[in-house]
């Protein structure tokens, strides 16, 4: 046996799980296949939820530096007409904490910098693993094994190693791609964030710290469409230079050395999450479109989660189990939910889309929050907690 726990993947999830296992003295390695760790992408949010997991994993207030407080956050039409208001206030005061966006390279690079160097490893990639003798076996694309008593599979949508387990979970396509950058917000001066649904596709935005613009835009189209792959800046503005400002001046002011473009995916809800010693943890075992905002936050919660079990007088099995039982139901809807908002946000008919704001300004503001009531209905460290 070479440690206790082995950790694939050094994303949100797999960096997270690193610092919670060292906080309580856990013999662990985290293996990641990239030979230099640092967050691919722009921005996401880390909502008041998975704020509250960060304090209790004792991560909040060095990662509050790090983000853009939220106060609000509007949906707006192409004309810049306001269709919802996701009450972001509410889930703040549910978990008594703040919500904000942050660069994913900001949030990288500081859970990377709270973890022993001796205890990554970079540069293998899990090729597929063995379960034997209450023992787990990982091999490697270079060649090399290692042997752990248990296994965090934590290496995103992806997942080699989940796909072992579960041959059904191939990550599926949404129906849309989606580019993405960070921009300077001098000459802008945005102050809030907001996502634009129209004709064209979905174009959001936020603040975020050091004067920087986080924006993506999500199209309709083929997966894998080198048509996508190959479009420019300028492309982009050409297709969104009809919304309301600013989107045009901030795809004028974003170059194509700073777009990153990926179609957006994510994988079937699982029906197991542990597989004896096994767990899946973050985007491996419950990646989700990002509609709802809640990707990271749900790795976060994992984490959280999960060292809650281990902090119980339970086997390391029994503890996975507790762990499936806490966090399937929470992810599978989570997943259900955005892919739906999804295919509503990227409507192209005309006749739909109007249909849609006409209803989307009229409604009760309690039948627009149902998804977000549902999603705080019960603070998630209490979910089924024995």
């Amino acid at each position: 046996m070479d440690s206790e726990f082995l950790i694939i993947g050094g994303g949100v999830a797999g960096l997270t799980a690193a610092i919670a296992l060292q906080s309580i003295n856990r013999d662990f390695r985290l293996f990641e296949q990239s030979q230099l760790l640092h967050g691919i992408g722009a921005g996401f949010g880390l909502a008041a939820n998975a704020m509250q997991a960060l304090d209790i994993l004792g991560l909040k207030t060095e990662i509050e530096e790090l983000g853009y407080y939220i106060d609000n956050y509007n949906i707006r039409s192409e004309r810049g007409d306001i269709l919802f208001s996701p009450d972001t206030k509410r889930i703040a005061r549910q978990y008594s904490q703040k919500n904000f966006a942050i660069h994913r390279a900001d949030l990288h690079a500081h859970l990377l910098s709270k973890i022993e160097p001796a205890h990554v490893v970079l540069g293998k990639r899990a090729q597929k693993l063995e379960q034997k003798d209450n023992l787990v076996r990982v091999f490697f694309d270079d060649g090399s094994t290692y042997t752990a008593k248990y296994l965090l599979i934590a290496d995103g949508v992806k997942s080699r190693l989940r796909q072992q387990l579960v041959p059904s979970s191939i990550p599926r396509y949404a129906g849309y791609t989606c580019w993405r950058a960070t921009i300077d917000n001098t000459d802008i001066q945005l102050d809030t964030g907001f996502e634009t649904w129209g004709r064209a596709g979905r174009f959001g935005v936020t603040p975020l710290v050091d004067n920087r613009i986080y924006w993506y835009a999500c199209v309709n189209g083929p997966a894998n469409s080198p048509l996508f792959k190959n479009t420019t800046a300028g492309d982009l503005y050409h297709r969104f230079e009809h919304y309301h400002d600013p989107i045009p001046r901030i795809l004028e002011a974003t170059e194509n050395k700073n777009l990153i473009w990926s179609d957006i995916i994510d994988i079937k809800p699982l029906q197991h999450l542990a597989y004896d010693n096994i767990l899946i943890i973050g985007d491996a075992g419950h990646a989700t479109t990002p509609n709802m905002g809640q990707g990271a936050c749900q790795a976060i919660e994992d984490v959280a989660v999960l060292i809650d079990e281990l902090q119980q007088n339970k086997t390391m099995v029994e503890a996975f189990r507790s762990f499936e039982k806490r966090r399937l139901e929470r992810t599978r809807y989570i997943t259900e939910t955005s892919r739906q908002i999804g295919q509503v946000a990227q409507w192209e008919n005309p006749v739909l889309i109007t249909l849609r704001n006409t209803l989307a300004k009229g409604l009760p503001n309690r039948i627009k929050q149902h998804s977000l009531s549902k999603l705080l209905s019960k603070d998630f460290m209490q979910i089924n907690r024995s």
